[in-house]
């Protein structure tokens, strides 16, 4: 099978693809899970139903994220595609439990697997797998490592991996004929789902909470802007992310009293620096130039004379 894929609309296309594929696969693991009795294989269809999952949330959130933004959702739907990896991600975990919960039922219980059927089964979802990853890198290289993107391509290496444990347990059922060897790769299966879940729950959550961006150091950050001739001090400096790739800054800048067409250079200086350095955006940058009561959080620039006597009404 081969896909030739554009850079345009490259992503969209080859999600299309990928999910039509995985779910025929998803109905062949199921259907050949229960005729040879293989947890591993129903695990398997486990597997790929959150790549499912992942793909078809991936599509949507490639979807949203074109949306243009509108007076009411300023940033667009960048969020949409955080959110949708979130969800997808908690089913994930779920799906792990439910595996765990089976195979030490199953090593309690064991029960005759038809090991020749798992391995061919398996054989077509490594093939399958493969083919997807690939077309996933190749699309991931044109829209400029998009987490959606990434997070599905992470889903089908893992996938690739743990199909060709199951190829693997079924020649040595074939050889040993101990059925345990089932359950013991469904819960490897089962680590690896819950894994990879557990790591798109902590990035999408970062991105939720307006944490620092991954990859970011808050206090790199601030050395760069105060290492900037004609900034004398920052504070109040924020830096967090809008979707999964398109970062935002806020921060106020302390400069000498000076007109504003030598503020603009350093305006000018200080974004040409965070975009080169940290790949930042989207930023908002104040200027002042008199004592600042932070406790105010800024609202009020105190001079030197009314800083000592405060009017509360």
């Amino acid at each position: 099978m081969h896909v030739h894929v554009h850079g345009g609309g490259g992503p969209k296309r080859v999600l299309k693809i990928s999910l039509g594929v995985t779910l025929a696969y998803i109905v062949l693991l199921v259907v050949a899970g229960i005729r040879a009795h293989s947890l591993a294989l129903l695990s398997e269809a486990g597997h790929n139903l959150s790549d499912f999952l992942a793909l078809l949330l991936s599509l949507v959130a490639v979807y949203l994220q074109s949306r243009p933004a509108s007076s009411t959702k300023t940033y667009g739907y960048h969020r949409a595609g955080v959110l949708a990896a979130l969800v997808n991600a908690v089913s994930l975990v779920a799906v792990s439990f439910f595996i765990f919960y089976e195979a030490f039922h199953r090593l309690q219980h064991p029960q005759h697997v038809q090991a020749s059927v798992m391995m061919w089964v398996a054989a077509a979802g490594v093939a399958m797998n493969g083919v997807i990853a690939w077309l996933l890198y190749r699309s991931g290289q044109s829209s400029g490592n998009d987490v959606n993107i990434r997070s599905a391509l992470l889903h089908e290496v893992g996938d690739t991996l743990s199909t060709a444990a199951v190829i693997a347990g079924g020649w040595a059922i074939l050889v040993t004929g101990d059925t345990w060897i089932d359950s013991a790769l469904s819960f490897g299966i089962g680590a690896l789902i819950l894994w990879s879940g557990f790591g798109i729950v902590r990035e999408t959550l970062n991105i939720l909470l307006e944490g620092t961006p991954r990859g970011v150091k808050l206090e790199l950050v601030e050395n760069t802007i105060r290492s900037i001739d004609g900034v004398n001090d920052v504070h109040d400096l924020h830096c967090w992310s809008i979707g999964s790739e398109t970062r935002a800054l806020s921060c106020h800048i302390s400069i000498a009293d000076i007109p504003p067409s030598v503020s603009e250079r350093i305006l000018r200086d200080v974004k040409d620096r965070l975009h080169h350095s940290f790949h930042i955006d989207h930023t908002t940058i104040q200027f002042e130039h008199v004592e600042c009561e932070v406790a105010h959080g800024c609202v009020i620039p105190v001079g030197e004379s009314e800083g000592h006597h405060h009017h509360s009404h």
